[in-house]
């Protein structure tokens, strides 16, 4: 079943792929839809973030659940039923004309739709596979959270402006369709469970496989987790991170037009974005095998703070190299989140509970990128600018970094 390439690298690919797919329907198409669907039904800002909000927000109930099965059966089955889930919500996406049908098609999607494949899903997949080569592992898989930035917002922005909204969503359930269900079924859950040993090595006491954390060894559960301080630090300083990182990648498109700019270059800064986040990924991944990740987090989030900076001063003066280097920055410094955030989570609590330990985390930081956004939108609606929200972003991504900094590794007890 199994070829001489470690199996692995296979799961690897999964997480690039679904990745891709879970960024372009739930952040990076939403920038594009906004204008468009708002002049047409006659909405407010707020009120068209509300759904995406939505489903980030009903995703956290499921996550809870949906870390139990993945820590027991894997990653397959939810990755299947995500896909055929949030091929018919985009569909339904496209049909509806009703703000309240729209809300209620987007609480289903984050409820068992695109969650299913989410980053946390098929990273945490990851992380049961690698151990050495984690940071590579992670780094790769993530790059599919990249191409989503780099790729949809200029694809979906040409359907969109040429053959409307409604084609848009559309086009996104059909790709899901094509590009997910086969991924499906090449997702495995553990390498035990297949005779193989993390990173593909054929014993522990290989060479490579020295002064590994000892959580490999001795993980904690759910809720031995829970009570280390590490565990909160994490939670709540990834929640900002995040949140912070969402609130740019959704506003961004009317956050330029808003700034002086065409839409065209909102679109063409959030590819931007993609490029420095995928070329990103080298730097991040050769960097953690030589430091530790909470040290990097730093560097992550203050690049992604001043390309923020940069965004701001950029409408001013209508300049857009400037406008275009934040967005490079915020982009570069983006993309160190997943193989930061999950190595980190990995290397303080062990793989085997790392989706029960990842899916209880999950409400804090969905409810964060969830309120985050429409906060950020409401800011608008009351001011005329996107200044005020941006500002709080750059404060939520340093905060957020200072407190993934100040965690530990948990000391482990003797049995």
């Amino acid at each position: 079943m199994f070829s001489r390439l470690y199996y692995g690298w296979w799961i690897v690919l999964g997480a690039i792929l679904c990745n891709f797919a879970f960024l372009s329907v739930s952040q990076s198409a939403i920038g594009v839809f906004t204008l468009p669907m708002v002049d047409d039904l006659g909405w407010k800002v707020w009120q068209y973030t509300l759904g995406p909000s939505i489903a980030i927000g009903t995703g956290a109930f499921s996550s809870i659940v949906v870390g139990s099965i993945l820590d027991k059966r894997g990653p397959k089955p939810l990755i299947f039923t995500g896909a055929s889930m949030s091929a018919v919500c985009l569909v339904l996406l496209g049909i509806q004309s009703s703000l309240m049908v729209y809300l209620f098609v987007y609480l289903i999607a984050g409820f068992v739709g695109w969650n299913l494949f989410s980053p946390f899903v098929v990273n945490s997949a990851v992380n049961k596979w690698f151990v050495r080569k984690r940071g590579w592992a992670l780094a790769l898989g993530s790059s599919g959270i990249s191409l989503g930035s780099l790729i949809t917002p200029l694809f979906l922005t040409g359907v969109v402006d040429t053959s409307g909204w409604r084609t848009g969503y559309f086009s996104l359930g059909v790709f899901i369709l094509i590009l997910i269900i086969p991924v499906s079924f090449f997702m495995r859950r553990t390498p035990e469970d297949h005779g193989l040993l993390p990173d593909g090595i054929d014993d522990y006491d290989d060479p490579s496989f020295l002064d590994i954390p000892e959580s490999e060894f001795r993980p904690l559960n759910r809720s031995e987790a829970i009570n280390t301080s590490s565990f909160w630090f994490l939670a709540f300083g990834f929640t900002l991170i995040a949140a912070g990182l969402a609130c740019v990648l959704i506003h961004a498109i009317p956050f330029s037009q808003e700034s002086g700019f065409a839409r065209t270059v909102g679109a063409i800064g959030i590819s931007v974005n993609g490029l420095a986040n995928l070329s990103s990924k080298p730097v991040w991944g050769f960097a953690m095998q030589r430091f530790h990740p909470k040290f990097l987090v730093m560097v992550a989030y203050s690049i992604s703070s001043i390309g923020v900076s940069l965004m701001l001063l950029s409408g001013p003066i209508s300049l857009i190299p400037m406008l275009l280097a934040g967005f490079f920055l915020y982009g570069f410094g983006f993309g160190g989140t997943i193989p930061l955030s999950e190595s980190l989570w990995a290397r303080y609590f062990g793989r085997a509970h790392i989706g029960s330990i990842r899916g209880i985390t999950q409400p804090i930081r969905i409810l964060g990128t969830a309120v985050a956004p429409v906060l950020v939108g409401l800011l608008f609606d009351i001011t005329d600018t996107y200044r005020p929200g941006f500002v709080l972003v750059i404060g939520a991504l340093l905060l957020g970094a200072i407190l993934v900094f100040l965690s530990r590794e948990p000391q482990m007890t003797e049995p």
